[in-house]
């Protein structure tokens, strides 16, 4: 009764092609948005902030851009670390090495470096596909495991291979209290999926589907597969890269290597699996269950423990989370392959016709 298009009329072409056609989507988005930008930073604790919301901010950011990828394009990738590893690192060597160069702009210059090296590693994708262009992507991740090892330039000579930064600023304003560095991964998440779900629907957008749906089809009809699929890998790279970046400066202000390893590859593919697959909402939702369900589970097992008189220990925690990641995405790939977006679609669905459904 209350989520009804009725006496919605679209008189336009802008308004029948905007991205939230039905208003209570639009006032929903703004009323959400309004309470993130306003509400949570008046609301929310330090340890809120900085152990759940800016990781699930910038890990959203990540699956957005891998989303492209492999939701969108259908090209398979394992290396998503790497190029957040190169973003984080690249952006380090601008801030480090560039006087007065600002944060953002090493930000971006970084996603820049990523997007070069994504390049490099999709030309296999001219060739090859599936398996094998996943254990291409693979050797992104190994490479630059031991590239920001063993390359002490990357790190500046550092003995540790361990980086560090600090004061950080944004036109001139401090970026230091929790608050300020969650208020500019919100701006940039923002700013990012805005410009992904245009461009999604666009005709590259629509040029990466169609690679994905049937290669063999978008070519006869006059899409060309190395465009499309190195569009894909550059634009996919260049946000992991932004978003490996924000993670080392904003969330972890020092970092090594194993920040970046094959595990956050993992991570971030299991995020785009779980929420949706060639979904933008869906990147949020598969962030949001992998940041939350940690939490929960070392909250929920200790205190299942106690009611059963037994103590658990973290060893069993972690064992249960890894089995509980592992049934979740077999469950999603058996019983929903789109993810959680598409379950939030057909709550949406079946709202429409709430409380007549016929």
């Amino acid at each position: 009764m209350f989520y009804r298009e009725n006496g919605q009329f679209k008189t336009s072409y802008a308004a029948d092609q905007q991205i939230l056609p039905i208003r209570q989507d639009r006032w929903f988005l703004a009323l959400l948005l309004g309470f993130a930008l306003i509400g949570v930073p008046l609301l929310a604790d330090e340890y809120l902030l900085r152990a759940i919301l800016i990781p699930f901010l910038i890990l959203s950011l990540a699956a957005l851009g891998l989303n492209v990828l492999v939701g969108y394009c259908g090209q398979i990738s394992l290396g998503s670390g790497a190029f957040m590893a190169v973003g984080a690192y690249a952006a380090y060597n601008f801030f480090a090495r560039v006087p007065e160069l600002p944060l953002l702009a090493s930000l971006l210059l970084g996603g820049l470096c990523a997007t070069a090296v994504g390049l490099l590693f999709g030309l296999p994708s001219l060739r090859i596909k599936g398996l094998y262009l996943a254990v291409a992507t693979l050797a992104a991740q190994f490479f630059a495991d031991w590239a920001f090892l063993r390359i002490k330039w990357f790190t500046l000579d550092s003995a540790s291979g361990s980086v560090s930064v600090g004061a950080l600023t944004v036109f001139g304003l401090p970026l230091q209290s929790p608050q300020q560095r969650y208020l500019f991964c919100l701006l940039l998440v923002i700013l990012f999926a805005l410009a992904l779900k245009n461009l999604v629907r666009g005709h590259i957008g629509r040029s990466w589907m169609a690679m994905r749906d049937m290669d063999v089809a978008a070519a006869v009809i006059g899409i060309r597969p190395m465009h499309a699929k190195l569009s894909a890998f550059a634009v996919s790279s260049f946000v992991v890269g932004v978003a490996g970046a924000l993670w080392g400066f904003v969330h972890l202000g020092a970092w090594e290597p194993a920040a970046f390893s094959i595990d956050r590859s993992f991570q971030l593919l299991f995020m785009v699996i779980i929420g949706g697959l060639g979904s933008i909402l869906g990147a949020f939702l598969g962030a949001a269950f992998i940041v939350v369900l940690p939490i929960a589970l070392n909250q929920l097992l200790p205190w299942a423990g106690q009611l059963a008189g037994r103590s658990v220990d973290t060893a069993l925690i972690s064992h249960v989370e890894s089995m509980v990641f592992g049934a979740l995405i077999v469950f999603f790939l058996i019983k929903e392959p789109h993810g959680l977006a598409r379950l939030w679609a057909t709550a949406k669905e079946k709202l429409r016709l709430w409380p007549f459904p016929h």
